[in-house]
C-alpha cells in the first residue's frame, strides 16, 4: 500500500504535490464531464475528482458504488473560491485523480451510512450489521474516545504509583450475589468455573501480597436482566490499596475524574466533591443516586398532617409512617395521560395511588382538598413554596418506600417539565456526588435473612460493630458511590481485613453455615491470619463513563460489540447450539423444555 496522507491531512500548502489515499467510498456524483467522490477513511474526509474520458484508470470507473474500498493517486488542487467547503478540514483543496485501484466492491448496505439517517433505522439492524454500524464516524470517534478515557485512567494511575496486574477470567462459583455465568471444566467432570462478576476477592489477596496498590481495566460478567445501563460483560476500572482511609479514597477517585474530564472534555472540574449520607439522600431526592441538578426536594409533612382529617395521612403518621411532598412548580397544566402515566410509575415502586393538588387559576384543585382544613393548606402552601401553576405531589407510607415512590415521581417530573422547557436539560452540567454510610445489611422480606447491601467483604463503622449483634440493619457500612447527574458511576468500601470479623459477618449475621464459609471463602479467611494490611477500594464503570462523556443514552453505543435486551449478538448468532460431542466431552446432557 502506498497510502502517503489520511483522508483529513491534506491542506492548501499541499497544492501541486502527488498523493496516495486509501479508504471508502463515501458518496459518488455523477456530473456528466466530471465524477467526484468524497473519500472517507476513520480520519476525515477528502474530495476525489475522476475525469470519465481519461484512460488511466483502467476501466475502474464503474465500480465506483458507495463504501467500496479504493486507492487513487492524484494532484492537490485548490478549489475555487465559490466551491469551498468549510464543514470540512480538507474543503479547501480537492484531489484530481490520475491513477485508480478498486481494492474492494461493496454490495449496498443494508442501512445508510450517514449519521444522522442511520440513527433513525431500528437497532435490531444495525446490530446484525455492527461491522457496518461502527464504520460510521460518529461511532468510530466513540470508539476512539472510549480509548482515550482508558489511556488518561492508566496514564494517572502510573503517576500514583498503581501496578495494573490482570486477575482471572475463570473463577470460583460463590452464589451469594447476582446470577453468574457457569463454565463446565472438560478435566474436572461434574465440576464449573465462574465468570468473576468482579476482580473483588482476588483484588484483596493482592493486597495481602503487598502489591499496595493496583488496578485494572477489569472485564466482569453477570447474568441478569439487561436495561440501557446494563450488558452481560461489562468493563470497570477496578481499584484497590492499602493503608488507606475513606478520605484517601475521595482524594484519589476525585483526582482520577479531575484528569478524564480535562482530557477528553477539556473542562476543570470542581473539588472536592459534595458528600451525602445515604439518609439524607434518600430523604431529600428519594434516592441513594441523586441528580441534584435539579432543586425539586421531597419535604416531610408530618408536622402538617399530624392530625388530618385526611386518614390516609392521619393513619400513616400514628403508624409511624411518613407523608411526604414534592412541588414540581410549573407543571399544574399536567394533561390527564401525563398524570395517568405518573401515577403508573408511582404504583411501580409500591404505591397504592398518587395523591396530587394542581394550583390554577387562583384555585387548589384536588380531590383531597375537601379533607384539609385552612390551617393545614396554610402550613402547605408555606412548607412547599406553593404558587400559581404549580403541581404538588404527596406519597404516604412507611419511610423508604415512601422516598422512593417519590423519588421516581421527581425523576417524572423533570422529565416534563423538560418537555416543556421550563427545566433545561443540563447535558453539559457535571454534579458530582459521594454518597456515604449506607446500611451494611437490609433484610430481606422473603426469606427473613440479613444480605449485605453493598457486598460481604465491606467493613462496618466501628463504632457500629457492637450492633451485629443485636440489630445489623442499624450498623453502617464504610461504603461510598459516586454519583454523577443521577448516575451510579462507582461503588466501593474499605474492606474487612480482621479474619474474625470477616467470619462473624459470614456465619452469625448472614447465617452462611460454617462449612460453605469454608469451602467458598476458607482460602481468603487462611490469608488474613498472614498479616492482612487494612485496605480499601472502589470500581467504576468504564461503560457508563464512557456513555456520559459521550452524550449517548445506552453503554450499548460505547461497546464495539454489544448484547441486545435478551442477551443476544444479532452479528454472530451467540448464544449458538453446541454439537452432540462438545456437550459428550464436558459430560453435559441438556434438557429440552417447552415455554
Amino acid at each position: 500500500m502506498n497510502r502517503t496522507h489520511h483522508c483529513c491531512e491534506i491542506t492548501k500548502s499541499d497544492a501541486g504535490s502527488t498523493v496516495t489515499l486509501s479508504g471508502w467510498i463515501d458518496t459518488v456524483r455523477d456530473h456528466g464531464g466530471l465524477i467526484f467522490v468524497d473519500l472517507r477513511d476513520r480520519e476525515g474526509r477528502t474530495q476525489v475528482v475522476f475525469y470519465p474520458q481519461s484512460n488511466s484508470y483502467d476501466d475502474n470507473l464503474s465500480r465506483l458504488k458507495p463504501e467500496s474500498v479504493i486507492e487513487v493517486s492524484g494532484v492537490v488542487e485548490p478549489r475555487s473560491e465559490e466551491t469551498i467547503n468549510v464543514k470540512l478540514r480538507t474543503g479547501e483543496v480537492e484531489v484530481h485523480a490520475e491513477r485508480l485501484a478498486v481494492l474492494n466492491d461493496s454490495l449496498t448496505p443494508p442501512f445508510p451510512m450517514d449519521d444522522e439517517k442511520a440513527d433513525r433505522v431500528g437497532e435490531d439492524l444495525r446490530l446484525s450489521h455492527r461491522y457496518l454500524d461502527l464504520r460510521r464516524p460518529k461511532n468510530l470517534s466513540i470508539l476512539r474516545l472510549r480509548h482515550r478515557t482508558s489511556q488518561s485512567v492508566r496514564t494517572y494511575m502510573d503517576e500514583n504509583s498503581f501496578i495494573e496486574v490482570e486477575t482471572p477470567i475463570l473463577f470460583k462459583s460463590t452464589p451469594e450475589g447476582a446470577r453468574e455465568f457457569l463454565v463446565p471444566s472438560r478435566l474436572s467432570p461434574s465440576e464449573f468455573y465462574a465468570l468473576p462478576q468482579s476482580p473483588q476477592q482476588f483484588k484483596q489477596m493482592l493486597m495481602v501480597a503487598g502489591v499496595e496498590r493496583y488496578f485494572q481495566i477489569a472485564r466482569c460478567f453477570r447474568d441478569e436482566d439487561l436495561r440501557a445501563d446494563r450488558q452481560p460483560e461489562f468493563t470497570q476500572i477496578d481499584i484497590e490499596q492499602s493503608f488507606i482511609g475513606r478520605e484517601d479514597i475521595y482524594s484519589l477517585i476525585e483526582g482520577l475524574f479531575s484528569q478524564i474530564w480535562k482530557d477528553i472534555l477539556e473542562i476543570d472540574l470542581p473539588l472536592p466533591f459534595p458528600r451525602m449520607t445515604f439518609f439524607e439522600a434518600m430523604d431529600g431526592y428519594g434516592v441513594d443516586k441523586p441528580d441534584t441538578r435539579f432543586d425539586m426536594k421531597l419535604v416531610d409533612l408530618g408536622e402538617v398532617f399530624a392530625e388530618s382529617g385526611f386518614r390516609l395521612f392521619s393513619s400513616t403518621l400514628k403508624n409511624g409512617g411518613v407523608v411526604k411532598a414534592i412541588n414540581a412548580k410549573g407543571l399544574a397544566d399536567i394533561t390527564q395521560g401525563e398524570l395517568r402515566d405518573m401515577e403508573d410509575a408511582a404504583k411501580s415502586m409500591g404505591a397504592k395511588g398518587l395523591a396530587f393538588i394542581k394550583v390554577g387559576k387562583g384555585e387548589w384543585k384536588s380531590p383531597i382538598m375537601k379533607f384539609f382544613s385552612g390551617k393545614e393548606r396554610a402550613s402547605l402552601e408555606e412548607s412547599l413554596n406553593v404558587e400559581e401553576g404549580d403541581l404538588v405531589l404527596f406519597a404516604a407510607d412507611e419511610w423508604e418506600r415512601a422516598c422512593t415512590i417519590l423519588g421516581r415521581v421527581r425523576l417524572e417530573s423533570v422529565r416534563l417539565l423538560q418537555k416543556r422547557g421550563i427545566i433545561e436539560h443540563a447535558k453539559d452540567r457535571f454534579d458530582f456526588l459521594w454518597v456515604t454510610d449506607f446500611p451494611l445489611m437490609t433484610r430481606d422480606e422473603e426469606s427473613g435473612r440479613h444480605v449485605s447491601s453493598h457486598h460481604p467483604f465491606t467493613s462496618p463503622v466501628k463504632e457500629d460493630i457492637p450492633l451485629l449483634d443485636t440489630d445489623p440493619t442499624k450498623v453502617r457500612g464504610r461504603h461510598y458511590d459516586v454519583v454523577l447527574n443521577g448516575v451510579e458511576l462507582g461503588g466501593g468500601s474499605i474492606r474487612i481485613h480482621d479474619p474474625e470479623l470477616q467470619r462473624k459477618v459470614f456465619e452469625d449475621v448472614l447465617g452462611i453455615p460454617a462449612d460453605v464459609v469454608q469451602s467458598r471463602f476458607g482460602y481468603m479467611l487462611e490469608s488474613f491470619q498472614y498479616g492482612a494490611p487494612p485496605h480499601g477500594g472502589i470500581a467504576i464503570g468504564l461503560d457508563r463513563l464512557v456513555a456520559i462523556l459521550a452524550g449517548v443514552p445506552s453503554i450499548r453505543e460505547v461497546i464495539a460489540f454489544p448484547k441486545t435486551q435478551k442477551g443476544q449478538c444479532l452479528m454472530t448468532g451467540s448464544p449458538s447450539p453446541v454439537t452432540p460431542r462438545q456437550l459428550r466431552d464436558l459430560h453435559i446432557e441438556t434438557i429440552e423444555t417447552k415455554d
